[in-house]
């Protein structure tokens, strides 16, 4: 392989600045060329111009990347299997005469080590939704809906200067909160039910993710205090803990241990976190099945839960860094039960 086809937009980003919806990016060993399209005739060398020769083509990338291709040949042609589609990788191999070879996750494993200003941009995003969070959580009544409180969490998020929501904004209320991946809903928030909040912002392109959770509208009973307590000592723990050189598995182990000790472990159906960066699900992982190393200078989440379905579930995640010298977290860990009288 002497040359590699990023068509992963992210990747394109993290390699040459450019943000726009359309790119191919050929990198070989003597040149790195940015294809795209006349939206980004402008753009396209204002942000990548010192990284890429910019090409732009008036009818079709694909068409450009055909020339490219022909007037340096290549011995081989990698592609990011991961992310291409079956379509556009047969485009790729009628377009060169080279040897097309599939390679996964090359990009990735560099963005997984973070250098000092990926990780400011992630503590400002976590900095920008902890405000948001603190105008809307005190607004937040018995009554409202699902979708009326993520409506005003957006609003301040979008306010403080967040390019975008990297994922659906989670509310979930009461026996709802059990759906790990709820879709917010037309659902009525009602008194002394959970309220789990799951939100995240992008500063520079760089993702923030942080679960809350909340009682609404009166006091915990005896049970949400006791399943808060849980998750926030399994939180705790690992947070404490978490260090590179450990494998995910290692890492996931922290909490799950803790829960798996008191009789839920059943009821942990998710994994302990995951990288944090240009996207909001990224390397590296902590999950019982990643026996891959954590790098030193990785940012992953960690966010331990238990869930009880016709109950409801808790959550409470925050955003740490992998420094050589331990885990450092970069949102605030605010996790304490909140409760909305």
């Amino acid at each position: 392989m002497d040359g590699l086809l990023v068509t992963h937009l992210p990747n394109i980003r993290y390699l040459t600045g450019f943000t726009g919806s359309a790119a191919l990016l050929l990198v070989r060993t003597d040149a790195t060329i940015l294809i795209t399209d006349f939206r980004y005739a402008v753009q396209a060398p204002a942000e990548a111009g010192q990284a890429a020769e910019v090409e732009v083509d008036q009818k079709s990338v694909w068409d450009r990347l055909g020339r490219v291709l022909g007037a340096t040949p290549l011995a081989g042609l990698g592609i990011e299997s991961h992310s291409l589609t079956v379509r556009d990788a047969e485009r790729v191999a009628g377009l060169t005469r080279s040897r097309v070879v599939p390679r996964s996750e090359l990009v990735e494993r560099l963005r997984a080590v973070k250098v000092p200003e990926e990780v400011a941009a992630i503590r400002e995003a976590a900095a920008l939704a902890q405000e948001a969070l603190a105008e809307v959580l005190p607004t937040v009544r018995a009554g409202q809906t699902e979708l009326e409180v993520g409506a005003a969490l957006e609003s301040a998020l979008r306010r403080r200067g967040s390019e975008w929501h990297p994922f659906p904004t989670i509310v979930a209320s009461g026996p709802r909160s059990a759906l790990p991946h709820a879709r917010t809903s037309t659902r009525t928030i009602g008194r002394g039910e959970w309220l789990l909040l799951d939100f995240g912002s992008q500063v520079d392109g760089y993702c923030a993710d942080l679960t809350r959770m909340a009682v609404v509208g009166g006091r915990a009973d005896q049970r949400q205090r006791a399943m808060h307590e849980l998750v926030q000592t399994a939180q705790r723990r690992a947070l404490e803990n978490l260090r590179a050189g450990m494998t995910g598995r290692e890492g996931d182990a922290l909490a799950r241990e803790v829960i798996a000790a008191r009789g839920f472990g059943e009821a942990f159906g998710h994994s302990l976190g995951h990288g944090l960066g240009l996207e909001v699900h990224e390397a590296p992982r902590l999950a019982p099945t990643a026996e891959a190393v954590l790098p030193a200078h990785a940012v992953v989440t960690v966010e331990p839960g238990v869930y009880l379905p016709g109950w409801g579930g808790v959550r409470l995640e925050d955003d740490v860094y992998l420094s050589p010298d331990g885990p450092e977290r970069l949102s605030d860990g605010r996790t304490e039960l909140v409760e909305l009288v």
